[in-house]
């Protein structure tokens, strides 16, 4: 029995992490924990779990990892950090799914994991992980002269932007082509910006209403247009992809992976 600790678990993505960790038969769920202040301290999950007899709610994050064999994290930035010094300092694992974390906050991460392991990815979903292996397939196939789009659509409380998963489709591609994102990148474009820049990558972030996530990936042509599109209607898919991220660092001792690594893309 895998021992579980759900970072965030009254959010959006932790309410469903919570539940599906709570409803499998491999794996327990040792504790859950929010930010300090949050209005649900010290009470049971019947919020999130009505009728079930769950942890209560803590903020006293190193306890709870400490009560757990792996982390799942679907926070922020500055909070997984935080947590990340306590699943080092007790040789815990874990799995992070926080978006919007900067160059020197993955490095920050992956420094870490030469002492304990952990599963670093943008987006849990199993369908966005073929889209990440098949956009790289479809860039190295198609020369430069195809034009790459990528489109992301969230719901409209979403903080960062891009989204994670776009940026990694963008740096998939950018490293297919052998080219420098820094360079090539083109977010939104406005005004009189002239022909567009051959081999660049236009990324676009689109928010609005409960959308759960959409990401499309287009590849322009002369003659014709290929699209890779993933359209998520539940967050349950990025949820049941972290379980199966959860269940596969459990036998690691050290080291970073990716969805990719877990589901055997690479």
């Amino acid at each position: 029995m895998i021992r579980i600790a759900v970072a965030g678990c009254c959010g959006r993505m932790g309410r469903r992490i919570t539940a599906l960790v709570a409803a499998a038969q491999d794996l327990r769920l040792a504790s859950v924990f929010e930010r300090k202040g949050h209005a649900n301290l010290s009470h049971d999950l019947a919020g999130v779990l009505p009728g079930k007899n769950l942890p209560l709610i803590t903020d006293n994050a190193e306890e709870a990892v400490r009560a757990a064999d792996v982390l799942i994290d679907f926070t922020s930035p500055q909070a997984t950090l935080e947590h990340m010094v306590y699943v080092k300092k007790h040789k815990k694992k874990a799995v992070i799914g926080t978006t919007g974390l900067s160059p020197s906050e993955c490095a920050r991460i992956k420094k870490m994991a030469g002492d304990i392991p952990i599963v670093l990815s943008p987006n849990m979903s199993v369908g966005v992980n073929l889209l990440f292996k098949l956009s790289d397939l479809v860039a190295h196939i198609l020369a430069d002269d195809y034009d790459v789009e990528i489109v992301e659509y969230h719901h409209k409380h979403k903080k960062d932007a891009p989204s994670g998963t776009a940026a990694k489709l963008a740096e998939i591609i950018a490293a297919t082509r052998g080219v420098s994102l820094a360079r090539k990148g083109v977010y939104g474009r406005k005004g009189i910006i002239g022909e567009r820049e051959k081999g660049t990558i236009g990324v676009h972030a689109v928010r609005g209403g409960d959308v759960v996530g959409e990401h499309t990936v287009s590849f322009f042509g002369e003659s014709e247009r290929l699209e890779l599109r993933h359209q998520a209607s539940s967050r349950d898919t990025f949820a049941r992809g972290a379980l199966v991220a959860a269940r596969f660092i459990a036998k690691k001792k050290k080291g970073l992976y990716s969805m990719q690594d877990v589901l055997g893309l690479v």
